[in-house]
């Protein structure tokens, strides 16, 4: 059940009216139809079109059916094995197709794919609900859970019977029938909605294009990011110009270096205006749908807002708990930003601009801060952070730590996209651990940001481990011209991050799909990942990766210097602008009733009310907050990256008070983080580790906000 509940909506990658194809596909044909012949049974991406999905979905949708069907019917009085272990195991065949799927919709969301988006939705949608609104099914669920105290299980199995047990129950099966079919009706147009937003933000990010004609409005900008803009010309058939889009890799460099304030504006201003122009791709009034209905659904299933529902399965537990750590930080935050400000507005009155800094100049004048209060230019540290040596340099920490080996497989082996890597990984011992893909660069198929995916979980069968395949998906500046693609600091911090997470699946080690690798609460799921950006950031760590991508030179102790004291630079905008996404994402969520919304003026109005500076705009705006609006998966849950960033600054501090390579440290974070996934509580699992509840400290040093 948990699986299933996993699948159809977590592996939505943080993962329009359509008609489905005529064709009808026979097993010969579609490759989900068979076992794969691939090697370590990976998907054969090559092989699978988009007229395979739906075929293959309705067969793995009745064989999924089937198999919940012989559970209920099973003549067997209800057992753990016979009800609890066979739910988990039921579906294998939709996971496998849905896996792909979702995937490829975020990474590589083709005209073919996208055109079924809708109905795949409307289908997954329905099909989870008759089985998790199944009564009988319930019965046998409810069985076993009530002679849970009797039954000799494993902790492991206790959590796996808890956690399907309340899957039920959150589910709305024991709602009266006419309110099953109200709240399937909200299930069924939220997964409308969510696809219908996602699809507006990618049509606006790849509809906005900023066309330079005249050489002199490139004034200011690095060299790098003027052949890029070139070259992206180039390829939309406008020679002799020079094209910027609202993608992070062409965007923030212009924002950060081009000396013409009315063109930063109007670039900024096509990212921040996304969803919100008025015409056939704006989501304002599919917000206000959504809130509406999961302030119904809420309301439907006894709770009081949708973040009372949401928060009952986190860590934090409650909304109190949650805005006590916003404020909190909030607090210390604004202080800091506005000490930013003042820095900034020095400059422009020196340089005599006569105005008033706005949210597009940020960027501009940080760098002039930073180059002068830190004699630190970003270009100057590029050249050390070329991508294969940062990717490297991140499989190295995780060999030293736990002996992991990384080969990249370079012969023919199926691929999600002709750009992805992928890497076959093993224990110390050579036996197999599972396989990593890694996709690094933004098309206008793949959505923005970057994320980690599994194409299949590690898991038992038979008693026999089923290892990993797990997807990396960034959108990491490309190569230019005769240079490699180099990084800023902040994506070699995300690359090492996203690798943290592929950690997390690659060394799970659990019996059931439904608990294994990253299925913990989503305010938990962070920890490894951001533990893994302080080595990335350390200096005994840069000094083995960073390499100069010409010379082979290691990056330069006074180079390492300054980014080490710059470390607290902007902290108080990179703060303020996470903390005011995350409140606003509460906000919307602890509504308690249905309500016309105007969706500018209530963030606009919730934003000033907490004392958001003009000169600040919320990291995610309401028209682009894809992990709220795109999916339910971050959902009154924005919030769990900074509740994770205390966990992994308290974390790391651990390796830090013995050694960055600590044996015995990093052998008790893999055995009681890594490896359990949900099989134990998440603050348990955090005190197994730690030996005591994480403290706030450690975050507050990191970021300069002590």
């Amino acid at each position: 059940m948990r699986q299933f509940l996993l699948l159809s909506l977590a592996m939505v990658f943080a993962f329009s009216a359509c008609q489905s194809p005529q064709k009808t596909e026979t097993s010969v044909e579609n490759p989900f139809f068979s076992k794969y012949d691939t090697p370590f049974n990976v998907p054969p991406f090559e092989q699978i079109k988009p007229e395979h999905y739906m075929p293959a979905i309705d067969k793995a949708m009745a064989e999924h059916k089937a198999e919940v069907d012989a559970i209920i019917n099973n003549t067997e009085a209800p057992s753990f094995e016979n009800t609890i272990v066979a739910l988990d195991e039921a579906g294998k065949m939709l996971s496998e197709v849905m896996s792909v799927y979702y995937s490829l919709k975020s990474a590589h969301g083709t005209e073919g794919i996208m055109a079924i988006a809708s109905e795949v939705g409307k289908k997954m949608s329905a099909h989870g609900d008759d089985i998790s609104l199944n009564p009988a099914l319930f019965e046998r669920v409810k069985a076993v859970y009530e002679q849970k105290d009797a039954l000799t299980l494993t902790g492991e199995q206790q959590m796996l019977l808890k956690d399907t047990y309340k899957g039920f129950v959150r589910s709305g099966v024991s709602l009266e029938e006419d309110e099953k079919v109200e709240l399937r009706k909200i299930n069924s147009r939220l997964s409308e909605l969510y696809n219908s937003f996602s699809t507006n933000v990618l049509k606006e990010t790849n509809n906005f294009k900023l066309v330079i004609e005249n050489k002199a409005d490139l004034a200011g900008l690095p060299e790098s990011s003027v052949i890029g803009a070139a070259e992206t010309a180039n390829e939309m058939g406008m020679e002799g110009k020079w094209v910027f889009t609202t993608q992070k890799p062409s965007m923030l460099p212009f924002l950060s270096y081009a000396d013409k304030r009315d063109l930063r504006e109007q670039l900024y201003k096509g990212y921040f205006m996304r969803g919100n122009n008025g015409n056939e791709f704006d989501n304002k009034l599919i917000i206000e749908e959504i809130v509406n209905l999961r302030v119904k659904k809420a309301n439907l299933l006894g709770y009081n807002n949708y973040a009372d529902y949401v928060l009952e399965e986190r860590m934090a537990n409650t909304t109190d708990k949650v805005y006590g750590l916003l404020e909190e930080l909030w607090a210390r935050a604004i202080p800091v930003a506005k000490k930013e400000l003042a820095d900034m507005q020095k400059i422009i009155d020196r340089e005599k601009g006569g105005f008033e800094l706005a949210s597009w100049d940020w960027w501009y004048y940080a760098e002039k801060v930073r180059q002068e209060k830190y004699n630190l230019d970003e270009n100057e540290v590029r050249p050390y952070f070329e991508l294969n040596n940062v990717r490297d340099g991140s499989f190295a920490v995780a060999t030293k730590l736990w002996g992991l080996q990384f080969e990249e497989i370079t012969t023919e082996f199926p691929k999600p996209h002709a750009d992805a890597q992928v890497f076959k990984v093993t224990e110390a011992d050579g036996s197999h651990k599972g396989i990593l893909y890694m996709d690094w660069h933004p098309r206008a198929t793949k959505k923005q940001g970057a994320w980690c995916g599994v194409f299949r979980k590690q898991h038992r069968e038979n008693g026999d481990n089923v290892p990993p395949v797990v997807t990396i998906v960034c959108n990491f500046s490309k190569p230019v011209g005769d240079k490699p693609a180099l990084l800023s600091f902040d994506e070699a911090s995300t690359l090492f991050h996203e690798f943290g997470h592929g950690l997390h699946q690659l060394l799970s080690d659990c019996n059931y799909k439904g608990l294994a690798g990253t299925s913990v609460p989503r305010d938990f799921v962070e920890l490894p990942s951001q533990v893994m950006e302080n080595w990335a950031g350390d200096a005994e760590v840069m000094k083995e990766y960073a390499r100069h991508y010409k010379t082979g030179e290691v990056i330069p102790d006074e180079l390492v210097e300054k980014l080490k004291n710059s470390a607290h630079f902007n902290q108080g905008f990179a703060t303020t602008e996470y903390l005011a996404a995350a409140l606003l994402d509460m906000n919307y969520h602890t509504q308690t009733k249905e309500q016309k919304l105007d969706v500018n003026k209530f963030e606009e109005d919730y934003l000033a009310g907490i004392g958001l500076m003009p000169e600040i705009i919320s990291r995610y705006k309401s028209t682009y907050f894809m992990h709220i609006f795109a999916s339910s998966g971050y959902t009154a849950g924005y919030y769990s990256y900074i509740w994770s960033a205390v966990l992994d600054a308290d974390a790391f501090e651990a390796f830090k008070e013995t050694s960055l390579y600590d044996q015995a440290t990093a052998t008790s974070f893999r055995k009681n983080i890594l490896e359990r996934g949900g099989t134990v509580e998440a603050m348990e699992m955090y005190k197994n580790f730690r030996g005591r509840e994480p403290k706030i400290e450690a975050l507050l040093r990191q970021r300069g906000l002590d």
